[in-house]
């Protein structure tokens, strides 16, 4: 794509100048733009009254859908134990598939990986295992190319993963691999079953609006979704499924990293995605110190150490600990906001919780729109009381 002044149109009347967000217009005998900023908005444009500003956009090229069907998932692991975020996606991938009338899959890469047959009594029709002792460890480059491979093989017409630190490393190579459209961290997937495109949903300008995308000129179609945004599925033992495996092929392929090891994080005695009880802070709490009072409560409920995104940027408690869109997506029976105003990324991370307590000392903080139960007043007072109340329970 491409910006540029039609020369025998032009005026110089400088009505675009103004209309450039970023300032990259001068006005002479004839307007000139500078390209190297230019993110192709079309404000300018929209303003020329003369169409002297033209927009060069490549046409897009198609690709036939023709042999492309299935919906695949990629089923994570680590250690050879499956993560949670696969059930998930497999849950919203059966119905999915199911309005298009198609088979559902698994993809699992790794070696030796434990309880395969749990993928299809979650839901997958076909599980493709790729074993092999390289990888074991989660290294992009081999996960990127065996991966790819094995889509030009089958052809799906869609393509689901995890928005974990893995899926956001190597499904984006996977795409480029493919030259096929990515969405990243969507929230919610549906189908146009007529045209069979995915609508991929995700939120846009800072979380202010959700803008659903498709991927009409290429595949497969693949997206990639957060942890705890779909519920798993019931699990039906005796489904009956098809698990094919493929020794993976080490010569096609080498890695340009070695994974020397995984660092746990020790400041975390309960983790906040598998917890059915979640506490969280938020710039109400004044400072790093005052994190020991939600501390308490949640040690006396059993509960997981959350926080919002302030706390986190001022370096009060570790990023591991973040709530919201750039942070962590919860889904608990429980989530107690301590200080926290409800910012719409926060709430993005949080807000489909069972039942959400709020404590603030401001009535018309956000945060209360959703809060099942909410209790304004001075959280200083509040905590520690309920922390005793529960504490001699």
């Amino acid at each position: 794509m491409a910006i540029r002044v039609d020369i025998e149109k032009c005026t110089g009347c400088g009505s675009c100048a103004p209309a450039c967000p970023f300032g990259l217009i001068e006005v002479g005998d004839k307007a000139s733009i500078n390209e190297e900023g230019c993110t192709l908005c079309g404000a300018c444009r929209d303003s020329c009254a003369f169409d002297a500003i033209v927009i060069e956009t490549a046409a897009p090229v198609a690709v036939s859908a023709d042999g492309y069907r299935g919906v695949w998932v990629f089923a994570e692991q680590r250690g050879g134990r499956l993560s949670n975020v696969g059930f998930e996606l497999l849950s919203r991938g059966r119905e999915l598939a199911d309005m298009l009338q198609t088979e559902l899959s698994a993809v699992c890469l790794g070696h030796e990986v434990l309880d395969l047959q749990s993928l299809i009594a979650h839901g997958a029709d076909k599980v493709l295992v790729i074993d092999g002792e390289s990888l074991a460890s989660p290294l992009e480059d081999l996960y990127a190319a065996q991966m790819a491979s094995a889509i030009r093989e089958h052809k799906p017409e869609i393509v689901l993963a995890g928005a974990t630190s893995l899926g956001r490393a190597f499904i984006p190579k996977v795409a480029a691999i493919l030259k096929t459209g990515l969405t990243a961290d969507c929230t919610s997937l549906d189908i146009d079953a007529e045209r069979r495109l995915l609508l991929q949903t995700r939120p846009a300008f800072g979380g202010n609006l959700m803008a659903t995308i498709i991927c009409e000129h290429k595949r497969p179609q693949m997206a990639t979704v957060r942890p705890r945004v779909f519920k798993k599925a019931n699990e039906y033992p005796g489904r009956k499924g098809n698990i094919i495996r493929v020794d993976f092929d080490k010569a096609a392929v080498t890695s340009k990293t070695r994974l020397l090891g995984f660092i746990e994080d020790l400041s975390r005695k309960v983790k906040i995605e598998d917890a059915d009880i979640i506490v969280s802070g938020g710039r109400g709490l004044g400072k790093a110190e005052n994190f020991k009072l939600i501390e308490e409560l949640a040690q006396v409920l059993g509960a997981a150490l959350g926080s919002s995104r302030p706390p986190v940027d001022d370096g009060w408690i570790p990023y591991s600990h973040q709530v919201g869109q750039t942070g962590k997506t919860v889904r608990p029976k429980l989530y107690v906001a301590c200080g926290i105003s409800g910012s719409v990324q926060h709430m993005a991370g949080m807000g489909t919780s069972e039942c959400i307590v709020a404590i603030n000392s401001d009535p018309n903080a956000p945060i209360f729109e959703i809060a099942t139960y909410g209790i304004v007043g001075d959280l200083f007072k509040i905590v520690p009381l309920l922390t005793q109340k529960i504490r001699g329970a």
